[in-house]
């Protein structure tokens, strides 16, 4: 059969890579109808030879296709989060449906499900690699999970839920980023600034000038909210800055209505339940933990309690200091949400003498990404290096591939560092395409790396914070892991088919190096001496490190538990349950009770409008898992070569290809324990 597997999205470069300032909204909607078609065309042709297929004629045509029409997409989806427009947006909502529609159709075709089952019933199928094996019954089982065996009407009703779902939660972001860049604080009053740093000032002088304004605007993105929470005097307008922040897209706040998430988030939540009960599950939970490597949702809100319970009272105990501290200070009676950033900033420099912004100036945005360079270099034996004249999509944005010792590429990368207006307000990886095994060569895999730190101001280069550093490395992390597998088959290359629950683990685990002496010297020096983070700072950086731990653990698991439980509870006779189930859950395991005006929910991205629904838990566990894999690093040297290049072999490298929990006890010997988790946050008993 001759190989009319469609080719690559026609606005790419000679290279492969997109053209980013070709593709034009106008261009998309009749980009992806042409892949459509010629996907469709082969698909008739691969039903024809379903009732006799092997890997060749079947398996792999299929991958095929998958693959070329997610590398189609990707620029597309990625430019709609990283420079938004209305014509852009609109184009991008239009495409939502053909796409939602192609997908379950695949899934939903009992022909592909024979065939799947027709290879993994073969006598040849043990001779398959486990990577062959692993895709066949992914395969199986996310076609089961799609009701590929579900009689006609329910495929019909399964079909329109999830249209429904792919719209709903597009709008759900949408909402999030119209509020988030929809309010913002502008002042001309110097006596406004008070407390604030000079960082934070100058990057509100140019958000003031861009916007045509005078004097000072301050925003609800992070690099803006974040530091005036913690530095700012004026305690009104902190009170002014937090309602606008945790009303962001509900009908509470000063938008109250104007982009209000709650109908989304219920019509949601329904649809997620009709479809579980649809594939014969209780609820949406259990659906989701079917790929995961936690078993039930009782499993996970064991764990997340367990956690809970390990850190309730230590909690307690900071906050109590916090309030002891706004009370000998200010004469403060009760203390309120939006002081908790500021008084806890300020018991943090009582107790450790130490803040974020004095460390900003050994952390150039130029030096840390170099240095993080360095530090895989020294762990996997790996060269990156800059490479000029690729399309972008804003002038900022880097380039970069990854060699190895005989100098053959590993992977490639964008790098986007910086926020701006029309771009999503957090940070992450995604994928442009994955590693695969073409006739003559090895597709090299192509990784977006997404961040949202504060530009560079004037003639100063960007200074990060400590914890952007992190951030940086959390997200390269998952870089890695997608760019440096072996496997040759996209479907466990990289991330693809890794288990939701342990996909944190490589992005956590680079978190450490931020950390150690060794790795420092080698991605902090001041922007304007070149000296190196002093001996004394990094003393108190590190005493200070473990600062309110454990609100922060009750934070995540606040977090964890109300998703778990939402998508396990969750019934739409019941009215006001979402909140009900969210006073509950900070009854039991917050410290820090909200104003009832408090609308978190309505905009927690990850679980309404990514793929965390009844997995944000996945983040803790990932945080065992990774302390766990850290931990002998701590015992062997964090540069020792040979433990390195075991993580790269036994953790990176295999991507998907096997499960997560073989290849964390081939790496560490053992199963996980908290253990190591609670030690390097301070709580161990």
């Amino acid at each position: 059969m001759t190989d009319k597997t469609p080719s690559a999205n026609p606005l790419s470069q000679l290279d492969g890579l997109p053209k980013f300032r070709s593709i034009r909204p106008e261009h998309v909607l009749p980009a992806l109808s042409t892949q459509l078609a010629a996907n469709r065309e082969r698909l008739r042709e691969l039903e024809a030879v379903a009732e006799n297929a092997t890997w060749d004629n079947f398996v792999q045509p299929m991958e095929d296709l998958e693959e070329s029409l997610a590398r189609m997409w990707s620029p597309v989806s990625h430019l709609n989060s990283v420079h938004d427009s209305p014509e852009l947006r609109k184009a991008y909502e239009a495409a939502l449906p053909a796409l939602t529609a192609y997908y379950t159709e695949v899934a939903q075709n009992e022909t592909f499900f024979r065939g799947y089952q027709k290879v993994a019933a073969r006598d040849d199928f043990k001779d398959l690699s486990p990577a062959q094996q692993r895709i066949v019954n992914n395969a199986l089982r996310d076609l089961r999970l799609a009701g590929v065996d579900l009689p006609e009407k329910d495929k019909q009703r399964f079909k329109a839920i999830r249209q429904q779902l792919s719209q709903l939660g597009n709008r759900f972001d949408r909402n999030v980023l119209d509020a988030t860049q929809g309010w913002w604080l502008q002042t001309t009053d110097k006596g406004d600034l008070a407390g604030l740093p000079e960082s934070l000032i100058d990057l509100a002088i140019q958000a003031a000038q861009n916007a045509k304004q005078s004097g000072w605007r301050f925003t609800l993105d992070i690099p803006s909210y974040l530091p005036f929470m913690m530095y700012s005097r004026r305690r009104d307008l902190r009170q002014k800055m937090y309602q606008a922040y945790v009303t962001r897209a509900s009908e509470q706040g000063p938008q109250a209505g104007k982009f209000d998430n709650t109908k989304i988030m219920l019509e949601t939540l329904d649809l997620r339940r009709e479809m579980a009960h649809l594939l014969g599950y209780e609820n949406f939970a259990r659906v989701s933990l079917v790929p995961k490597m936690a078993d039930s949702p009782e499993q996970v809100i064991e764990f997340l309690r367990d956690l809970a319970h390990r850190s309730k009272a230590a909690a307690q105990d900071e906050l109590r200091a916090v309030r002891e501290l706004a009370h000998s200070e200010d004469k403060l009676q009760d203390l309120e949400p939006w002081d908790l950033a500021y008084y806890s900033e300020r018991l943090r420099q009582s107790l450790y003498d130490f803040n974020d912004e004095q460390v900003r100036p050994y952390f150039p945005s130029g030096r840390v990404l170099q240095g993080m360079f360095q530090v895989v270099q020294r762990l996997y034996g790996l060269r990156i290096g800059e490479v000029s004249g690729i399309e972008v999509w804003d002038p900022s944005v880097q380039f970069y591939e990854i060699r190895d010792d005989r100098d053959a590429i590993r992977g490639r990368f964008y790098v986007d560092l910086y926020a701006r207006r029309n771009k999503r307000g957090v940070a992450w990886m995604d994928e442009l395409q994955s590693r695969k095994r073409r006739k003559h060569n090895v597709q090299v895999p192509v990784a977006y790396l997404v961040c949202n730190f504060s530009p560079p101001v004037g003639n100063k280069p960007a200074l990060l914070t400590h914890n952007e550093v992190i951030t940086l490395f959390h997200e390269f992390g998952h870089g890695l892991h997608h760019m440096l597998t072996n496997i040759d088959h996209v479907g466990v290359a990289g991330i693809n088919g890794v288990a939701w629950d342990a996909v944190e683990l490589p992005s956590q685990f680079m978190e450490n190096w931020c950390w150690e002496r060794e790795a420092l010297d080698l991605l902090g020096g001041h922007y304007e001496t070149g000296e190196p983070l002093p001996a004394d700072l990094l003393r108190k950086m590190k005493a200070a490190k473990n600062f309110q731990s454990a609100m922060q653990m009750l934070r995540q698991v606040e977090f964890a538990l109300f998703d778990m439980r939402l998508h396990a509870e969750f019934d739409p006779g019941q009215q006001g349950q979402l909140r009900k189930i969210l006073t509950e859950v900070r009854a039991e395991v917050a410290v820090v009770l909200p104003p009832e005006y408090n609308r978190f929910e309505n905009s927690f991205s990850h679980i309404f409008a990514g793929g965390y629904a009844a997995g944000y838990y996945s983040y803790k566990w990932a945080e065992v898992l990774s302390a766990d894999a850290f931990a002998r690093f701590e015992e062997e040297g964090i540069f020792n070569p040979a433990t390195g290049r075991d993580f790269l072999h036994k953790i990176l490298e295999p991507g998907g290809s096997r499960d997560a929990m073989e290849l964390f006890v081939e790496f560490c010997g053992r199963e996980p324990t908290v253990d190591a988790l609670l030690r390097h946050s301070g709580l161990a008993a």
